[in-house]
């Protein structure tokens, strides 16, 4: 079943003194493109977090957020109360105010605030784990659903195709008659006489040349197997490009050799389809 490289997914778990929030955003890319923002002091495990994130995810540019909002009494800062007092010391050096007015001056100074490095708690992190765990489920289940519409939308423009060249097939005698009419025509204006038999062997060479029932063979079976990977237990968007890219040649192909007006206005449509596919096939997981 294919999936998409659209995708987002959120986890929040509450702990008795902050508020964790887990948040992964995908969307469509060539490779992984991964990029993670985490607090400063889970950065020795954003390793183990990216190593998680692309076994799961596998291709596509992905954003992931790890926010910690301080809910509790808990505080990583603490007043540098040296500091402070050395400040308000000088301070009463160079002007006479109140010690309030000093106070606020002090507390606005370069270190007077100290933000001690908060230890990781293994059981906190735990929890983490768990967050990214849940939030990964949530964003592959995005994917999947988003993968279910896209496969609708290819279904329904590969029949499209199909519909198109069972159209150019039935057509196809119409074009070697009318291949074959321009021919005598434009024979007859010379007023010469010609050698009926070797006519018709260079009618018959010319109309090979304008024959497309390999490429009327190969593009079916193209389509047929575009069906079959859409259809696969594994997601493989790359392979569905390969797939559109021989389904292209065989188009522009059979407009090549067409040489007649209607079936060139169904090779038309179907380029304008197979556009269409390869467009969303580059979303693909």
């Amino acid at each position: 079943m294919i999936q998409s490289m659209t995708g987002y997914g959120k986890h929040v778990i509450q702990l008795p003194s902050k508020k964790i929030t887990v948040e992964i955003k995908s969307l469509n890319s060539k490779n992984l493109d991964l990029n993670t923002r985490v607090p400063s002091s889970y950065r020795e495990k954003e390793l183990h977090i990216r190593n998680m994130l692309a076994k799961s995810l596998t291709r596509g540019k992905v954003d992931f957020n790890l926010f910690i909002e301080m809910t509790g009494e808990a505080t990583n800062s603490r007043v540098n109360e040296a500091v402070v007092k050395e400040y308000i010391a000088q301070l009463k050096n160079v002007v006479n105010g109140d010690e309030t007015e000093l106070l606020k001056m002090a507390v606005r100074m370069p270190d007077s605030l100290k933000t001690e490095r908060e230890e990781i708690n293994d059981n906190e992190f735990a929890e983490i784990l768990d967050a990214v765990t849940e939030a990964l489920k949530e964003i592959n289940t995005y994917r999947s659903d988003e993968g279910a519409v896209l496969k609708q939308d290819f279904l329904e423009r590969i029949d499209s195709i199909e519909n198109l060249l069972n159209q150019v097939l039935n057509i196809d005698s119409d074009r070697i008659a009318n291949v074959k009419e321009r021919l005598h025509s434009a024979v007859s204006e010379l007023k010469e006489k010609v050698d009926e038999n070797r006519f018709e062997q260079e009618l018959i060479y010319y109309l090979e040349k304008y024959d497309i029932t390999e490429e009327k063979v190969r593009l079916q079976n193209h389509l047929n197997y575009f069906r079959d990977a859409i259809n696969s237990e594994d997601s493989n968007g790359k392979k569905l490009g390969f797939i559109t890219q021989e389904i292209g040649r065989e188009i522009n192909t059979i407009g090549s050799k067409s040489n007649f007006a209607p079936m060139q206005q169904l090779v038309v449509q179907m380029k304008d389809e197979l556009e269409k596919i390869k467009e969303q096939a580059l979303n693909v997981l």
